[in-house]
């Protein structure tokens, strides 16, 4: 039986923002391997002001489940996952617009 890697977690941060429709939150949690690849993450923006559903969360990225996938207002999507680098930028441009929106 092969040994099971170990993972290092690299961040565990969450932080308020301002947001058009009340206090939201960012989650980002990541993990890489050995070889310093990032192979766990989880990305998430919560705000209960527009989303009562999956515990507020509006939208986020991760890798549960074996694959990539995006969660949006309930619906979950695969998505073409390029690199962490690549998931959090898009994650970051969709909060951006996201904190604008009005209930």
């Amino acid at each position: 039986m092969a040994a099971k890697s170990k993972l290092r977690k690299l961040r565990d941060e969450e932080a308020e923002i301002r947001c058009v429709s009340g206090t939201g939150l960012v989650r980002e949690e990541v993990w890489e391997d050995e070889r310093g690849r990032v192979v766990r993450y989880n990305l998430a923006f919560i705000n209960h002001f527009l989303m009562d559903e999956d515990n507020g969360r509006v939208l986020g990225y991760d890798a549960s489940h074996g694959y990539h996938h995006r969660h949006f207002k309930g619906q979950v999507e695969a998505f073409n996952f390029l690199s962490y680098e690549d998931t959090l930028a898009r994650f970051i441009r969709e909060v951006s617009y996201l904190r604008e929106e009005e209930i």
